[in-house]
């Protein structure tokens, strides 16, 4: 199967680009107010595609927290696996350079999780993932039950959609803002039947009520294309699952590079988001 080796963009990850948003996201989450001197670096996992799945944000607060965040609209409960894989990478990069067989304990940052949701689902408003669900039992080894793994990663789930977990939501502008363009996308899709129309209608109705004004001005087109391929891609894996099949994600490759052929992309930028060979992007 082919793989797509660049950085996977989209509207979450693009608007929290900047590192004074990411602490006030942090501080959100948390229930907490960092000092506003507090210094974040961006340390995302950029041009990378690890075993089909991207890294959305990964950034320290003051060289003392690690934190990573993904966001996904749709259901995963594998998602403290796929952060543990991230994490290690990382972690990679944090002490790149430096002794790690050295006699003096290395002090690295402290990790911590996220995922946001905003899938359309039921889902509750807060979940924990534990990586030690999904572990073997181990009693037919004889061994001892409830002893605690050697190794956890505990992932917290908050649902952002609009309505859902106020006190976070209003503790970080932005992330209100992104909920509340997101469901108006959907309300227009659901009213028009069709996605394109309903992300540029949305787009014009929250520039009109100040919500993500500045930001849908400046990447109003972007939007259009990183929502079009986001939700596509989406769709795609859905039909894998449901329907089991070991070609879903091809077939679903196809059908993004078919739709961003339609809004007029050209066969460079479908290459780079889908991963096709420009030969079977021109047959399309």
């Amino acid at each position: 199967m082919k793989t797509n080796k660049k950085f996977k963009n989209s509207v979450f990850t693009t608007l929290f680009a900047d590192p004074a948003l990411l602490r006030e996201l942090y501080g959100a989450l948390e229930g907490v107010d960092l000092p506003p001197d507090a210094p974040v670096s961006i340390n995302t996992l950029e041009d990378v595609l690890f075993m089909d799945f991207f890294n959305d944000i990964s950034f320290e607060i003051d060289g003392k927290l690690v934190v990573l965040i993904e966001h996904q609209s749709s259901i995963n409960p594998n998602m403290a696996l796929r952060l543990l894989m991230y994490i290690g990478r990382v972690y990679e990069k944090i002490v790149e350079g430096r002794n790690i067989y050295s006699s003096k304990r290395l002090l690295i940052p402290r990790p911590e999780f996220f995922v946001l949701y905003n899938g359309t689902e039921p889902f509750p408003d807060n979940k924990i993932y534990r990586l030690s669900d999904a572990f073997e039992n181990t009693a037919s080894l004889g061994l001892r039950e409830n002893v605690l793994p050697a190794l956890e990663l505990t992932v917290k789930v908050v649902n952002i959609n609009e309505g859902r977990n106020r006190e976070i939501v209003q503790r970080c502008k932005k992330l209100y803002e992104y909920s509340a363009f997101v469901a108006k996308v959907r309300a227009f899709e659901k009213e028009l039947g069709s996605r394109k129309e309903a992300i540029k209608e949305a787009v014009k109705y929250c520039q009109k009520y100040d919500i993500l004004k500045e930001f849908l001005k400046t990447h109003a087109a972007e939007v259009l294309s990183m929502l079009m391929t986001e939700w596509n891609w989406d769709d795609a894996l859905a039909v894998r699952y449901e329907e089991g099949l070991e070609d879903g994600v091809e077939k679903g490759r196809l059908a993004i590079a078919r739709n961003l052929l339609a809004e007029g992309s050209t066969p460079d930028f479908v290459q780079k988001i889908t991963g096709l060979s420009l030969d079977e992007i021109e047959k399309l």
